[in-house]
């Protein structure tokens, strides 16, 4: 079970380059239910290594979702790539450890989506997630704002992923 929070970043109150990171990329061979297939590779003085190959399968739900797990090969992920439809997402995931045990996975989106930040929160319950307050510079919330899921964003068009993205400078 996923237990996770979303929240846009505007101003970031740290240097990213303290943080470990890794360039993920994905897309989605479906978005009901949610099939997506990435590929993630960790960085390391600007070398990308140990790249994973996933393909997850996630249930319904905004706050709370199961999700299901399959390591492929490389060969496999990029035959799954072929099928994906919409939009390839690729973004830097920056890891920042936070009080209590969390983690906070910090999207710094490129492409398409540049000038989006978004860091999502895992918790262990539903109850924990729902009496956490967040650092100030998580400014607005939108775990349950659809236009921020990926498998959401994967089907925007040219013309609604300039507006998502305006959208953040009001």
């Amino acid at each position: 079970m996923e237990i996770e929070r979303k929240y846009l970043i505007n101003d970031l109150p740290f240097d990213l380059d303290t943080l470990s990171s890794s360039l993920i990329e994905q897309a989605y061979i479906s978005t009901s239910p949610v099939i997506r297939v990435r590929k993630r590779g960790y960085i390391k003085d600007n070398v990308i290594s140990n790249l994973q190959y996933v393909l997850t399968i996630k249930g319904s739900g905004m706050l709370s979702r199961e999700e299901h797990e399959l390591y492929l090969t490389e060969e496999e992920y990029s035959n799954l790539l072929k099928k994906a439809q919409g939009n390839i997402i690729t973004k830097r995931r920056y890891i920042l450890p936070l009080e209590e045990k969390l983690t906070l996975e910090l999207d710094v989106f490129q492409g398409a989506f540049e000038g989006l930040i978004m860091g999502e929160i895992e918790f262990p319950t539903e109850e924990v997630s729902k009496k956490y307050n967040p650092p100030e510079y998580l400014f607005k919330e939108v775990t349950f704002d659809t236009r921020f899921h990926n498998s959401t964003m994967s089907q925007m068009s040219t013309a609604d992923i300039s507006d998502l993205i305006d959208s953040l400078n009001v």
